[in-house]
């Protein structure tokens, strides 16, 4: 897919990142990233990862501007087509997670390089981080974790998890029917709606 980065493809890019660090960097892929890392989607058009550690933050941003990455409406480099998004702290574009994608079971390991440490944010704030953005895209993805994750997603803590993210939102109102339209979807897909 033309523009589109595979999970090789990505690993491949980030360990060239991995060997110019000097330090430890803790990423924390969200979005179609994550998705793409652990399997859900084949590829993803731009790389998001939370980067929760500002001092972290600022090395890697540091380091990728010394080899060539111009920090424009994303972190992207001249001869590379992929935009990255790089998040500060515990913020996804505009939302805000309740806690901290470092703490303890808020993501899982992907691997860890000799500086590189590549985590995917935890199951509930992926999907509910999606939602708030609301695209069809977002939903897609978010049925299709659901479904691969059944056994071990508890939609009821989804729900309250979505919800006391959208009280943090300034589009409280717009976005919150979203967590209604997933689950309906969802039943859709299951047959059971």
């Amino acid at each position: 897919m033309e523009n589109q980065l595979t999970k090789d493809q990505l690993l491949e890019i980030l360990e060239g990142w991995n060997r110019i660090l000097r330090r430890r960097v803790r990423m924390i892929a969200c979005g179609g990233t994550a998705m793409t890392l652990i399997g859900v989607k084949a590829s993803t058009k731009d790389v998001d990862f939370i980067v929760p550690n500002e001092g972290e933050y600022k090395y890697l941003t540091s380091m990728l501007k010394d080899i060539g990455y111009e920090l424009r409406t994303s972190w992207q480099r001249e001869d590379e087509p992929f935009r990255f998004d790089l998040f500060r702290e515990n913020r996804i574009h505009t939302t805000t997670l309740l806690d901290s994608p470092l703490e303890k079971e808020m993501h899982t390991l992907l691997l860890e390089y000799s500086h590189l440490y590549i985590g995917i944010l935890n199951d509930y704030d992926l999907i509910a981080s999606k939602l708030m953005r609301g695209t069809t895209v977002d939903f897609e993805d978010c049925i299709a974790l659901a479904k691969g994750r059944k056994e071990q997603l508890d939609l009821t803590r989804l729900v309250e998890r979505f919800h006391r993210m959208v009280d943090l939102d300034i589009s409280e109102d717009r976005i919150r029917p979203n967590i209604d339209v997933f689950l309906e979807r969802l039943r859709e897909r299951d047959g059971n709606g």
